[in-house]
């Protein structure tokens, strides 16, 4: 191994996301154009099956304020509750014209993000269980050493969200209710609203992934 001796290496020392890091993955926001194919917040073609919807909010640190530098990834299932990758393994076909990942970056003024999707179906859990519809979303910001985790269900689907796996395994049922985001009509637009908090009263239910 020329050489080395694996067991004098030690863990390099962690470091959290950078200011430009939204310039780094995001560099369109900013104004620099230099990637071919910009990843953005819209999953949705024409011809995407199901139901539109607008999926926005604000990240919020331990002292209520919102940052304005934060970058969020989400990915999800089509309507049908199948994921547009190999690693889905229900033998069914997804929608062709579905993205089922995206990115946006904050608003540098307001803090406020929000994706163009659909609301995702149900998808199988584990040993026969069925976990209600939800959309994955993951925080990188100035700060955090790794990118947070947690799962956004929505406030109209109460009969799927009680016997969720995932919802059901948080012991405290006031804690569920930060996963959970809130429907409104806008202009004839369906809108979720999903805030989450870093830290603080409130705190959003992180994953461990």
């Amino acid at each position: 191994m020329n050489g080395w001796n694996f067991q004098e290496l030690h863990e390099t020392p962690s470091q959290t996301g950078g200011p430009y890091v939204h310039i780094g993955l995001m560099p369109n926001q900013a104004g620099i154009e230099v990637f071919d194919h910009s990843f953005n917040n819209n999953l949705v073609k024409a011809e995407t099956q199901g139901e539109r919807i607008r999926l926005e909010g604000q990240v919020f640190d331990g002292l209520g304020l919102p940052l304005r530098d934060v970058l969020v990834e989400i990915w999800q299932a089509d309507a049908n509750g199948v994921y547009p990758s190999k690693a889905d393994i229900q033998g069914k076909q997804a929608d062709p014209h579905f993205f089922g990942w995206g990115r946006a970056a904050a608003n540098f003024e307001t803090g406020l993000w929000s994706f163009d999707t659909i609301k995702p179906g149900a998808v199988p859990g584990r040993k026969g269980t069925l976990q209600a519809p939800h959309i994955a979303l993951i925080i990188f910001a100035r700060g955090i050493n790794l990118g947070l985790h947690t799962r956004i269900y929505f406030d109209d689907e109460a009969e799927a969200n009680a016997k969720d796996p995932l919802l059901n395994g948080i012991e405290w049922a006031p804690r569920r209710q930060t996963m959970i985001a809130k429907r409104e009509e806008r202009d004839g637009q369906i809108v979720y609203r999903f805030d989450v908090r870093i830290q603080g009263e409130n705190e959003t239910v992180f994953l461990d992934i």
